[in-house]
C-alpha cells in the first residue's frame, strides 16, 4: 500500500488565522514536499476559499480534527464540509475532560462516538480518535485507552494514534498500532526526545524512539497516512516540518 506524507496544521496554527496567511503557510508546506494535510487549528475561514487554497498548492486532505461540542450535533453540515474538501476520514480531536474520571464516563464517550460514527459510515465517511495520554488511565485490568477501542465497533470508530503520546502514557506505540491493524487510516508522527531532564516534543528521528520499529508496524497495520504533528517546537514550526519530511525521506518513506 502506498503512504503519502502529511502534515498535521495544528504544527503551524499560529500561521493560519487568516485568508492570507494561510494560502502562504499552504505554499510553505508544499514546497518542503509535503502533499496532504490534516485541518487543525485554523482560523474563521470559509471552507470553499479552504479548498481553493489547498487546490491551488496541489494539497489534499487527508483527516481533520472537528471543532465542535460533543456529542456533535450538526452531522449534516460536518459530512457537507468533508465531502467539499473531498476528505473521507473525520478526526475527533480528544475526549473531553468530563468524560475522563471514570470508567462510566470513558463507556459513555465510547457509545456516543461509536452511534455517531455508525451515522457517517452510512454517508461514506470514517470517524478516527486521536489520542493524549490521559487515556492510558487504569479502571481495574483495563487502560481507558483499551475500553474504548474494546467497547465500539471497528466500523465505527478508528484510531488516529500519537506515537509520542502513546510514549508518553507509558505504552508501546509498537503494540498499539499493530493492535490497530486495517482500523487506522491514519497516524500521528512525533518523536520525544529528552531536554533539561524533562520529556520533551521532536522532529521524527532526533528524539529516542524506535522509528524503524514504528514505521514496520504501521506499513503492516496498512496505514495511509503519515502525518506529522509537533505540538510544541523548539524551532520555527516550518523548519521542524521540514527536519521531519527530510528524516522520513531518509528512512525511505515517499
Amino acid at each position: 500500500m502506498s503512504v503519502t506524507l502529511a502534515a498535521q496544521l495544528y504544527t503551524v496554527r499560529q500561521f493560519i488565522q487568516t485568508d492570507s496567511d494561510f494560502a502562504a503557510s499552504m505554499k510553505k508546506i508544499r514546497a518542503i514536499g509535503y502533499r496532504s494535510v490534516q485541518i487543525s487549528g485554523i482560523g474563521p475561514i470559509p471552507d470553499a476559499q479552504v479548498k481553493s487554497i489547498l487546490d491551488d498548492n496541489g494539497l489534499t486532505v487527508c483527516i481533520t480534527h472537528v471543532r465542535a461540542p460533543w456529542p456533535w450535533q450538526d452531522l449534516d453540515a460536518i459530512i457537507a464540509q468533508h465531502r467539499l474538501w473531498k476528505c473521507k476520514h473525520v478526526g475527533i480531536p480528544s475526549m473531553p475532560p468530563e468524560y475522563r474520571a471514570s470508567e462510566d464516563g470513558f463507556k459513555q464517550f465510547a457509545a456516543q462516538a461509536n452511534a455517531i460514527g455508525a451515522q457517517l459510515d452510512q454517508a461514506g465517511l470514517t470517524l478516527s480518535y486521536h489520542n493524549h495520554s490521559f487515556e492510558f488511565v487504569r479502571f481495574g485490568k483495563r487502560t481507558g485507552m483499551e475500553m474504548l477501542f474494546e467497547e465500539t465497533d471497528p466500523r465505527y470508530l478508528m484510531a488516529l494514534l500519537d506515537t509520542y503520546w502513546i510514549q508518553h502514557g507509558g505504552a508501546d506505540p509498537v503494540a498499539w498500532i499493530k493492535k490497530m491493524t486495517n482500523r487506522m487510516p491514519v497516524v500521528h508522527l512525533k518523536d520525544m526526545a529528552i531536554l533539561d531532564g524533562k520529556q520533551v516534543m521532536a522532529e521524527v528521528g532526533e528524539g529516542n524512539m524506535n522509528w524503524d520499529a514504528i514505521l514496520r508496524a504501521c506499513e503492516q497495520a496498512n496505514v495511509e497516512w503519515y502525518t506529522v504533528e509537533q505540538d510544541v517546537c523548539q524551532r520555527d514550526p516550518f523548519e521542524s516540518l521540514k527536519i521531519s519530511y527530510a528524516n522520513l525521506k531518509a528512512m525511505g518513506q515517499q
